[in-house]
């Protein structure tokens, strides 16, 4: 009994390098994406805009998907790091990309315009679980 209970708790470092890991990106990623867009989120969605956070949230959705799959399908923990880079690097290219489509997106995202935050949080999250299909191996 005492010997399974060992085995079971020795996945505890793994588990809490993983997720430290995940999480660290997470802030990371919020961070470089906050820097990236020309409008303030966090001054938007405090002033309580919902667009912003509509947006936000699926380019975070978007990122955390393929960073699951990166967890799950890398071989080692610095497989999953690079990985979660290229995760990361393809959420800011689909703003980019989005943005330079509809040249409007930041004035109407700014302006509180859902459609425009729907619109690009959707496109975000499709991104997202294509970038996690990819990641397969």
């Amino acid at each position: 009994m005492q010997g399974t209970l060992l085995d079971s708790l020795s996945g505890l470092v793994n588990f809490g390098t993983y997720f430290g890991s995940a999480l660290g990106f997470v802030v990371v990623f919020s961070l470089v994406y906050f820097w990236i867009t020309p409008f303030d989120e966090m001054k938007l969605i405090h002033e309580g805009k919902v667009a912003p956070a509509i947006s936000f949230g699926g380019a975070l959705i978007g990122f955390v998907l393929p960073l699951y799959s990166a967890i799950t399908h890398s071989v080692g923990f610095i497989d999953m790091l690079i990985w979660a880079i290229v995760a990361m690097v393809m959420q800011f290219t689909v703003f980019g990309v989005v943005k330079l489509f509809f040249k409007d997106l930041v004035r109407e995202i700014e302006n509180d315009h859902c459609a425009a935050a729907t619109l690009l949080a959707f496109i975000s999250v499709a991104i997202g679980l294509l970038n996690a299909a990819s990641m397969t191996y």
